[in-house]
């Protein structure tokens, strides 16, 4: 059960705050800021790559490095194609690990690992089998690991990640909205000298200047009357969320926003992008999950029994209503199952900064819930 009292106090949300969570996602904006100027302490400005990659592999555990190989993919279009490379193993856990390079991997392609721990012997060991192929190597992970003197060794691109001192207080969630900005903002820079994307420093700027508005409008003092963030919140309690998306850059941070809600709050979702949506989960809001499938609701006790599970649509757009947009199509197909449906579409901009926004306002919703949800 959700306590929406908790989300109008700011107090309370900081107590229940026990991983930094939503320190993390206020802070996303200063956390890109910093981890620009360590890309740029470790030369990425001063790099002069003779072309752009034929391919990108991007390794790393857990779902941030997942969110940003995403994210990468959707920036980079087909120019070249961003792969991510999936662990196997026995266990998540920093020793189990292991990763392995495709058998076309070659000189013409870059590797980027990423992540918040930097003890992976599989990633360690994965620089070295790179530098064999004479793949290029680059890393974002905390500075003095087993992993930076791996880089070191077969003369790759370290970047240190961008870390706070809170970092270290409770174990990192994969999701965490400062994990996310501190490995992906190095490797945009570094992919924007190479070719493969357009983030230059002056977009990266206007990305932390986003964010730190959504940190305004999202915060923990901010009304949840007048916090986009805290009304998702409360709206997705007791509800399966159906998360449609529109537009190229909304479909990676719907796919975020589900992740987050499962791992941060335990509540499962699924995504999907329009049009596509429509026909995917339209067995789904005609099904038992309907608001109108339980007509015995009506009469039940709201004190003693807790609510039946229902979906609830919620709709990520990245551009404007008008044009060609099957917004209006989705909003029908919810109503007529009298589902609920939510929208978020972010202020105009780039596609980094529209991109960022909805992340940020989804990341801000997923952790309310969680600390709302488990007081």
């Amino acid at each position: 059960m959700l306590d929406e009292s908790l989300l109008d106090s700011p107090e309370g949300l900081a107590e229940a705050d026990h991983r930094g969570l939503l320190r993390g996602a206020a802070e996303a904006g200063a956390r890109v800021r910093t981890a620009a100027r360590h890309a740029a302490e470790a030369g990425v400005g001063d790099l002069k790559p003779d072309g752009r990659p034929r391919a990108v592999l991007i390794a790393g555990p857990g779902a941030a490095a997942t969110h940003a190989a995403d994210l990468i993919g959707t920036l980079a279009g087909a120019g070249s194609p961003v792969t991510r490379l999936a662990p196997t193993g026995v266990a998540p856990a920093a020793g189990a690990l292991r990763w392995e390079l495709p058998g076309w991997v070659g000189s013409v392609d870059l590797l980027l690992i990423t992540t918040p721990d930097g003890t992976e012997p599989g990633l360690s060991l994965l620089a070295e089998q790179a530098y064999r192929r004479g793949c290029t190597v680059a890393a974002v992970a905390p500075a003095r690991t087993p992993l930076a003197d791996a880089v070191a060794g077969v003369h790759g691109l370290f970047v240190p990640v961008a870390t706070a001192p809170y970092d270290q207080d409770e174990p990192l969630a994969a999701s965490a909205p400062g994990v996310l900005w501190a490995l992906l903002t190095p490797l945009l820079a570094l992919l924007d000298r190479t070719g493969v994307l357009a983030a230059p420093p002056d977009a990266l700027g206007k990305v932390a200047d986003r964010l730190d508005r959504v940190a305004e409008r999202c915060g923990p003092a901010i009304a949840t009357y007048s916090n986009a963030a805290k009304t998702l919140a409360a709206e997705l309690a007791d509800a399966l969320p159906i998360v449609w998306t529109e537009g190229v850059s909304a479909g990676p941070a719907g796919r975020r926003f589900a992740a987050a809600l499962a791992e941060l709050s335990g509540t499962p979702a699924v995504v999907a992008e329009l049009p596509e949506a429509l026909a995917a989960h339209g067995a789904l809001l005609a099904g038992p999950l309907a608001a109108s499938a339980d007509p015995d609701d009506f009469f039940r006790d709201r004190v003693e029994e807790p609510p039946a599970l229902h979906a609830r649509v919620v709709l990520l757009r990245d551009r404007p209503i008008g044009g060609l947009t099957a917004a209006p199509g989705a909003r029908d197909l919810a109503l007529s199952h009298d589902t609920p449906i939510s929208e978020l579409e972010p202020e105009a901009g780039g596609e980094l900064e529209t991109l960022a926004e909805l992340i940020a306002i989804t990341d801000f919703a997923a952790v309310y819930l969680a600390l709302a949800s488990r007081a």
